[in-house]
C-alpha cells in the first residue's frame, strides 16, 4: 500500500516537484537532491532523497545534524524545511522499499552509538519512515533522547490506527513551528 501511496502522490505533487527542482537550481545550482546514506530495516544502508537545503559543501563545514539558524542553510532551503518540502523527494525511497511513508526517521550510521545493541536491533526491525511519532509529537523540537524514546515506542507498538493518527498530526505540524 505504501508504493501505491507513494506514487499517487508523486503524480499529484510533480508540479511542486519541479517547481522546488527549478527554485533549488536558480539559488544555488546544481544537484537540487542531496543524497544522504542513512540505516534502514535489517541494518542495510541506504541513500536517502531530499531536496538540497543546504550549501554544497555543508557535509564538510558542520555535523551531520542542524541548528537553529544553521548558517549552511539556503534561503530556498529556509522555506523547504520549514513546509517539510525537502522531504518530498523520500517518496522515492518508499517507492524504491527503503522507507515506508510511516516509522522512526532513518538514522545516518553514526547515530548507531546512541543506541544500546537491543535497542538498535528494535529500531532495524521495522522499515524506516518519512515521517514518523516523533515527527508528529515534537517535529524538531525535541531532545534527541526524546526523539529516540518514541522512535522505539512506535516499534513496539505500531499498527495502522496509529499510522493514521500520526499521518493526521503530521499534516498539523507542517504548519512550520519547529522545523530547522
Amino acid at each position: 500500500m505504501d508504493i501505491a501511496v507513494a506514487l499517487a502522490l508523486l503524480a499529484m505533487l510533480s508540479p511542486l516537484l519541479l517547481a522546488t527542482a527549478v527554485a533549488v537550481m536558480l539559488e544555488d545550482g546544481r544537484p537540487v537532491f542531496f543524497r544522504q546514506q542513512r540505516v534502514g530495516r535489517s541494518g542495510h544502508v541506504f541513500g536517502m532523497f531530499k531536496f538540497r537545503s543546504m550549501v554544497k559543501n555543508a557535509a564538510t563545514i558542520g555535523p551531520y545534524f542542524t541548528v537553529d539558524h544553521d548558517p549552511r542553510i539556503t534561503r530556498i532551503g529556509r522555506v523547504l524545511r520549514r513546509t517539510s518540502i525537502d522531504e518530498l523527494p523520500q517518496l522515492i525511497n518508499v517507492v524504491l522499499g527503503d522507507m515506508s511513508l510511516v516509522g522512526p526517521r532513518p538514522d545516518v550510521p553514526a547515530q548507531r552509538s546512541l543506541y544500546t545493541d537491543a535497542q538498535w536491533a528494535l529500531r532495524c526491525s521495522v522499515r524506516p519512515g518519512i515521517t514518523g511519532l516523533a515527527q508528529a509529537l515534537l517535529r524538531s523540537e525535541g531532545t534527541q533522547q526524546q526523539r529516540l524514546e518514541l522512535d522505539l515506542r512506535y516499534v513496539r507498538e505500531h499498527n495502522l490506527r496509529m499510522d493514521l493518527q500520526i499521518m493526521y498530526w503530521t499534516v498539523g505540524r507542517l504548519s512550520g513551528k519547529g522545523a530547522n
